[in-house]
């Protein structure tokens, strides 16, 4: 089985990282999406983030009548900085073929992951490059070893849908209808800024 590892905060998950998921899985011809969120990024460890159980049950929501997608509480269960290598030494017990999803601007910064030749011997590196991306950085080992992907884009953020959530404006088409209604139930980002 051939999987795809998407990970992030996921505060909330939204229509752009399920149309961005559903492209990797055609383009790469995978078997499945993991969906990983955080406990808490390595690169964010400032960021104050909603609480994991309310990210993850947005998830859910949003993925749950679409068989290829999973989601996985692996880096929630830790109660800790969420390092990927340790993610893919776990995963890589079940899977013998993993392609780790990065984001284009990740890929200038990937040698300040935490081990990140183990991840490259791990998994295969995808990154996800749209037609606005332009280097901003050097052509490392790493930049070399990764396949790029012509992925959509689209101009949907976390940040956005929190700042018009806490703002009182609809969000109407950039989230799924069942992750809206969790947010409003739930009264999420309306201490947010």
């Amino acid at each position: 089985m051939k999987i795809g590892v998407y990970g992030g905060c996921f505060d909330p998950v939204h229509n752009g990282h399920l149309i961005t998921a559903e492209t990797v899985k055609e383009m790469r011809n995978l078997d499945k999406i993991i969906f990983i969120p955080s406990y808490i990024s390595p690169h964010k460890q400032n960021v104050a983030a909603s609480e994991p159980k309310h990210r993850v049950n947005m998830l859910h929501l949003a993925i749950d009548r679409i068989p290829y997608f999973e989601c996985s509480e692996i880096e929630l269960n830790r109660e800790s900085v969420s390092y990927t290598v340790d993610t893919l030494r776990e995963l890589k017990k079940k899977y013998d073929h993993i392609e780790l999803i990065i984001g284009y601007d990740n890929i200038f910064k990937f040698h300040t992951w935490r081990e990140p030749d183990e991840i490259l011997r791990l998994a295969k590196l995808v990154v996800l490059r749209r037609k606005l991306n332009i280097p901003r950085g050097k052509q490392n080992k790493f930049y070399r070893a990764a396949i790029f992907l012509k992925s959509p884009f689209i101009q949907i953020s976390g940040s956005i849908i929190r700042k018009k959530t806490h703002d009182n404006l609809p969000i109407n088409f950039l989230v799924p209808e069942k992750v809206q209604d969790y947010i409003l139930k739930h009264k999420l980002y309306k201490d947010n800024k």
